[in-house]
């Protein structure tokens, strides 16, 4: 399997237009990673309040609840301009935050930080047509697991740098390298070759939720995906609680459990593509999703070696889900309903992660969290089940909720 996985791996580096892609999200990813910290870390210190520290984290989260809508926009709109002009405008966006000093000047972060996250759905959406129509169908597994390997990739290094840069230079020295992340990214996407996509049909946005619904690969996939993420939110709120009250250590041990994390997740985006082309799409993602749960049960244990383990197979087998998913929306996906598509599915997917860590905050509170962990595991292990066991029946296109009608 080694020497197929570098050759596919290979070609996908050797192609320009995958490549530019990729070179744009290791660019955009770095800044993104480091304000995404330093953003809560701002709020905190001017305003002296937890809860406006964490509502900076869900503004950035906040559009993505409107995907469906966002999603339509990206279809109707020329692809690489899109890119590039949300690279410039967030460029030029992030240099306004160099005005806030004081507490009352953090509404000009707050709608920064909205618009951050507006830019975010629509270029997500945009990217994941155009890389459709210019990757290779049979290396798009490949192209989304290196773009999961590189985007965690960075979040192993740029969150330390944002740190410290704040802590030396302040928030806006943060905000000017995002600023230069987005112009270097824009001027990336800037270089594609990319052919010009049919006109985009149909009106409103139930258009990438009746493409999810009616589809026997997507459907499932998208479900067991919004399933995972929840219990990876509810998993996520319990992160400082586990590290005080399980193994005794303060919350700067955190840094570490997420470094192990994300050295998982670098690993799986390195072979996702190989193992999709070996395995059928519902068994790898349900071994993915497995491996998560199981790890998940694992946190509960007060040992550091098992809680380094446990991280590890959490960052292994989180993004199974993901990648899987958003292969499969690019394979299965007319051209010009792409974009409302993605992010119709990111919407389902990450919507209930969100949601999840607010309840996941309030349950710590009052659940153990050595009892906790293990039923969170339970019903990621419950979702792996189901979709393996449902792997050969069709699903009926039924009618969609009323809520998708244009």
């Amino acid at each position: 399997m080694g020497a197929r996985a570098g050759s596919a791996t290979g070609r996908v580096l050797r192609d320009r237009t995958a490549g530019l892609f990729l070179a744009a999200v290791v660019v955009s990813g770095f800044g993104s990673s480091a304000m995404s910290l330093a953003a809560g870390i701002w709020v905190k210190s001017l305003t002296g309040s937890d809860s406006l520290a964490a509502l900076a984290l869900f503004t950035v989260w906040l559009p993505v609840l409107f995907g469906p809508a966002l999603g339509a926009l990206a279809d109707r709109l020329p692809g690489k301009p899109l890119l590039v002009g949300s690279g410039i405008v967030m460029a030029l966006l992030l240099t306004t935050l160099t005005a806030v000093d004081s507490a009352g000047r953090v509404w000009i972060l707050f709608a920064v930080l909205v618009v951050y996250g507006i830019s975010y759905v629509l270029t997500d959406s945009a990217e994941s047509a155009l890389v459709a129509r210019a990757v290779d169908p049979g290396l798009l597994g490949d192209f989304n697991g290196l773009r999961m390997m590189a985007n965690e990739g960075m979040k192993l290094v740029a969150p330390l740098t944002g740190a410290a840069l704040y802590t030396r230079f302040g928030g806006a020295s943060v905000a000017l390298l995002d600023a230069v992340s987005f112009a270097l990214a824009a001027g990336l996407y800037g270089l594609l070759h990319v052919r010009t996509p049919d006109p985009a049909t149909g009106s409103g946005t139930g258009g990438g939720l009746r493409q999810v619904w009616t589809s026997p690969v997507l459907r499932p996939l998208v479900l067991a995906g919004s399933v995972t993420m929840l219990c990876a939110g509810l998993n996520g709120a319990t992160l400082y609680a586990v590290v005080d009250r399980t193994l005794g250590h303060s919350p700067a041990y955190a840094g570490v459990l997420s470094a192990v994390q994300g050295v998982g997740s670098v690993t799986i985006g390195l072979l996702a593509g190989p193992l999709l082309r070996r395995l059928p799409e519902r068994v790898f993602t349900a071994a993915g999703i497995a491996v998560f749960a199981v790890a998940v049960g694992l946190r509960a244990v007060p040992y550091d070696a098992v809680a380094l383990v446990a991280c590890g197979l959490i960052g292994a087998g989180l993004p199974c889900v993901l990648i899987a998913a958003m292969t499969a929306v690019q394979r299965e996906t007319p051209d010009a309903l792409l974009g409302r598509t993605a992010a119709t599915a990111n919407t389902l997917m990450f919507a209930p992660n969100a949601v999840a860590l607010a309840l996941g905050a309030g349950l710590v509170a009052l659940v153990d969290v050595q009892v906790l962990l293990p039923l969170v595991g339970a019903v990621a292990l419950a979702a792996a089940v189901v979709l393996v066991t449902g792997r050969r029946r069709r699903i009926p296109a039924g009618p969609l909720p009323s809520s998708a009608e244009a």
